[in-house]
């Protein structure tokens, strides 16, 4: 990923919280098949291993499970981002841009056997997802359903080898452009752009 030094994220942390806010991924592989992504729902754990393990699952018809033949695969995560109009901007002639945070991580995975291994990713998934006052739980359902669903699924890890950051919220303008694009994007009344205006105030101290 192409980051210049003002955008670069090193601070495992904010990576990490990054990930867990943002956790809907797209994992990308290339095998026989060519390249191939899945959208999949991803659990964070940055303490197994010096950058961390992702772990998820897809559908067992999902052929793309079958690329974990030892490659690295790459999985993307997208923060915040929206179009910055340089009609916001103080300083000017300006151009348009796009504000972003990213974060790309690799690892080779490995696919967890069926079983319990594999049924307590599900669970995890679950107890992570579901509201905190959820009456839903995996070890509420019949048993005989919760296997027969497991054998549906490929659980996986994927110890991270490297990961990188980009957080692009105008860290190479000046305060008063800055200032301009998160009142801008504050005066815009969506949801989006108010998170994005989050996002650049939290980056700039403002």
């Amino acid at each position: 990923m192409y980051t210049p030094a003002h955008f670069l994220v090193n601070d495992p942390a904010r990576i990490a919280a990054l990930i867990r806010a943002h956790s809907f991924g797209v994992l990308v592989t290339t095998g026989a098949e060519g390249l191939q992504a899945s959208h999949l729902p991803f659990l964070f754990d940055p303490a197994a291993g010096p950058h961390g393990t992702l772990s998820a699952h897809l559908a067992r018809a999902n052929g793309q499970w079958r690329e974990f033949n030892g490659a690295e695969v790459l999985v993307i995560f997208q923060g915040e981002h929206g179009y910055i109009s340089p009609t916001w901007f103080a300083t000017q002639p300006a151009v348009p841009t796009w504000n972003y945070e990213s974060v790309h991580a690799y690892g080779v995975p490995r696919i967890v056997p069926e079983g319990p291994d594999a049924t307590a990713i599900l669970d995890a998934t679950v107890r992570h997802y579901e509201r905190a006052d959820s009456a839903y739980a995996l070890d509420a359902l019949p048993a005989g359903y919760v296997e027969k669903m497991s054998r549906a699924i490929v659980a996986f890890e994927i110890p991270l080898a490297r990961v990188e950051a980009k957080s692009k919220l105008s860290q190479n303008r000046s305060r008063e452009d800055v200032i301009g694009v998160v009142r801008a994007l504050e005066a815009a009344g969506n949801a989006e752009s108010s998170r994005l205006a989050a996002a650049m105030r939290r980056e700039h101290g403002l």
